[in-house]
């Protein structure tokens, strides 16, 4: 093969590599997005509706939760008027695609303890993408089957992906007897890397009836 053919079919194989890497970078970037949106929009309509009318013969005490089931929906105005997402019961790729995932050794909304959520930030849905905007004194609002949980965030911060007792009952303290109800949402930084992880701690400030929304997401 003389040297030009040479170049020739290197430069082929450039041509086809780059053009599976764009391939590859839209289904991240733009196709994980369309499914997980997808799949939000249904988690978040079953819930709606399961909220709305409860099966019957449902005891007076919070629903069971299984595995990879939508559980409650996060509000948060800090990332729009608008903004809220289905929390899903694992934090497995799976589970995420669907929504927020939670920890399933953490506390459920309103306990006692750190009722501690994983989001994604870039692609795959993406629901944490501007969680960096949330800041001190901003509301995360949690709506289950029976009730609305407003969570007052606390502090904001920057950690390894190594410093996992962040998710512990009580956060940075392990074997520590929780007394309070907090909230932990946590998600990668930068954006578009996980090489540290950006993590939102709050409390629980006030809960009311699942009839009796929070003014911020439309109550009285």
């Amino acid at each position: 093969m003389s040297g030009r053919a040479v170049v020739r079919t290197f430069g082929e194989v450039l041509i086809t590599a780059g053009a599976l890497l764009l391939l590859f970078v839209a289904y991240q970037v733009w196709w994980t997005n369309v499914v997980a949106n997808r799949a939000v929009a249904a988690q978040t309509n079953r819930l709606l509706n399961q909220f709305e009318h409860p099966p019957p013969g449902l005891g007076p005490g919070p629903s069971p939760v299984e595995p990879g089931q939508a559980f409650a929906l996060m509000y948060n105005t800090a990332l729009g008027d608008h903004w809220n997402r289905p929390v899903v019961q694992g934090v497995t790729l799976a589970d995420l695609a669907r929504g927020i995932g939670h920890y399933p050794q953490t506390a459920m909304p309103g306990q006692v303890g750190n009722f501690a959520v994983a989001g994604h930030r870039a692609t795959n849905g993406e629901p944490f993408a501007y969680l960096d905007r949330v800041g001190r004194g901003d509301d995360v609002i949690v709506r289950t089957d029976l009730s609305w949980f407003v969570y007052r965030v606390t502090d904001v911060s920057i950690v390894a992906p190594t410093d996992v007792d962040v998710i512990d009952p009580v956060p940075g303290r392990p074997g520590a007897v929780p007394n309070e109800q907090l909230i932990t949402l946590t998600t990668c930084s930068p954006r578009w890397a996980s090489y540290a992880r950006l993590i939102v701690h709050g409390v629980l400030v006030a809960t009311s009836p699942e009839s009796a929304p929070p003014a911020a997401v439309g109550g009285g």
